[in-house]
């Protein structure tokens, strides 16, 4: 597996991973037309905020953040519960010596994963400042 900056060239991946995730989490309401999104995913990279875990040559997860604030972390399915998403994150950690996220609460394993990346929850909403309007939770990490 290998991290690396993204390119415009992955913004397409980097759409379907986050189209494919909203599509098969039940819970999650689709409020952004499909065009929407992949617009969206090229704002990511765009503004230099993205990294992107490519295993044989594809693209199987990627990360935005902006300085200390983590805009998004997703994993195509195959690529979920092999270390992924811990490698990204590390990686995040690497550059900062704090960072910051949200993540809906319904979101349970996501949840779990943060707390055992020694994330700490800082506060809960009940969802009134989000696209989605779903509670979340905010976390965050600091570097010991």
């Amino acid at each position: 597996m290998i991290l690396a900056p993204a390119t415009l060239a992955d913004a397409p991946a980097i759409a379907n991973i986050l189209t494919g995730w909203i599509a098969a989490t039940q819970w999650m309401p689709r409020i952004h037309s499909r065009a929407s999104e992949k617009g969206f995913a090229q704002k990511l990279v765009e503004r230099g905020w993205t990294t992107v875990a490519c295993d044989r040559g594809r693209i199987c997860g990627f990360l935005s953040r902006d300085h200390a604030e983590v805009h998004a972390l997703y994993l195509a399915p195959a690529a979920r519960r092999r270390g992924i998403g811990k490698a990204l994150l590390d990686d995040a950690k690497a550059a900062r010596a704090d960072l910051a996220l949200y993540a809906f609460q319904a979101n349970e394993g996501a949840c779990r994963f943060y707390r055992r990346e020694g994330f700490t929850e800082e506060f809960r909403t009940d969802g009134a400042g989000n696209d989605e309007h779903l509670p979340d939770i905010r976390f965050v990490w600091r570097a010991a």
